[in-house]
């Protein structure tokens, strides 16, 4: 007896292949049931790698770690419960009017004058459906079952304060536990390979730091010019769309793209003219924006490319929803680092 197990007839290879399914069925149904846990973890991370940067600055100006945290936090969360104050009761005002509204915007956009063709053309069916759906949204009442009752909506910002929580906390954790972590990681290293993989780790988590905290100041950027936009041109609830413009351009390319949509869509129920305007706007604000703010703010990040944004985050949408798509970016900038610092120069020294 040598110790080894031999696969004989096929009973035995049936067997192993049904325990190797089974195996991947537990694996994945695990990794299905704790997605949001591990969702939470890389946005805190991110969080913590974002705001480092800033508690570095305030470390090479003599204060110490602990007390550089400190004062990042209590400026971050101070900004971030200002912005909130101030903001909710119009952002709540403007919401409740719009949901009223809806049945007016919707009943604009159907007559225009392209909107009435092509209803004429359909048989009316356009007109209907317009005057359907702003009654629907027009009725508080059906809300609640539109998003699946009222019990469900209560779990969902319930789920969505607990969410939020949760990972405040652990951003908290991870910005003062950073540099003890990753001297963790880098003690799992071989020693012969530790100095390298030291500088691409560091280059990872600062090029990762400042691409959060570009984003977030593209978007700040964004929401903050097009609430100046809306509200000079008369579009109706320009606070509430500048926070929807600024929740989606946390999403590169698609969120930027989506939000405008919706920003013209809302115009065009004032008049077609106010629509152009508002489309000429984003058209010259995004062209400024590639060329002329995101390689200022970003010239420091990791470059990813568009095609790699969109694929992410659709599959980071599609799998974790929005805070899936917001944390799926991050991953593929440093997925795009280590391929180009490991394994391009790995394949360039093979020739």
């Amino acid at each position: 007896m040598n110790g080894q197990f031999k696969v004989s007839n096929a009973f035995q290879i049936g067997l192993l292949g049904g325990l190797g399914v089974l195996t991947a069925l537990v694996l994945g149904n695990m990794v299905a049931t704790i997605a949001n846990i591990i969702t939470y973890v890389f946005a805190a991370i991110f969080i913590a790698l974002g705001l480092d940067p800033v508690v570095n600055f305030l470390e090479r100006r003599k204060l110490k770690r602990p007390l550089a945290i400190t004062v990042v936090l209590v400026l971050f969360f101070g900004v971030v419960g200002a912005l909130i104050w101030a903001v909710t009761p119009s952002l709540v005002r403007q919401t409740a009017h719009f949901i009223q509204q809806a049945p007016v915007i919707l009943s604009g956009i159907g007559q225009l004058d392209w909107v009435v063709k092509l209803d004429n053309q359909f048989g009316g069916t356009i007109t209907s459906a317009l005057t359907s759906t702003g009654t629907f949204l027009g009725d508080s009442k059906n809300w609640p079952s539109m998003l699946g009752g009222v019990v469900k909506v209560g779990l969902s910002i319930f789920n969505g304060f607990f969410a939020g929580l949760i990972i405040v906390i652990l951003s908290i954790y991870f910005m003062a536990s950073l540099g003890a972590f990753k001297q963790w990681i880098y003690q799992l290293v071989p020693m012969r390979s530790r100095e390298n993989f030291i500088g691409i780790s560091e280059q990872i988590s600062n090029s990762v730091g400042r691409y959060v905290m570009g984003q977030v100041t593209i978007a700040s950027i964004n929401a903050l010019l097009g609430f100046v936009m809306m509200s000079i041109v008369g579009i109706p609830f320009p606070l509430l769309l500048a926070f929807i413009a600024f929740v989606l351009a946390l999403i590169p390319l698609v969120g930027s793209v989506t939000g405008a949509v919706i920003v013209t869509l809302v115009a065009l129920s004032v008049s077609p003219i106010t629509a152009i305007v508002a489309a000429i706007y984003y058209v010259v604000y995004m062209q400024i924006e590639a060329y002329l703010i995101s390689p200022r703010v970003m010239r420091k990040a990791v470059d990813v490319p568009g095609a790699v944004v969109v694929v992410a985050a659709l599959a980071g949408g599609a799998l974790l929803g929005v805070l899936g798509a917001l944390v799926a970016i991050p991953v593929a900038a440093s997925i795009i680092l280590v391929i180009r610092q490991v394994y391009m120069p790995r394949q360039s020294a093979a020739i």
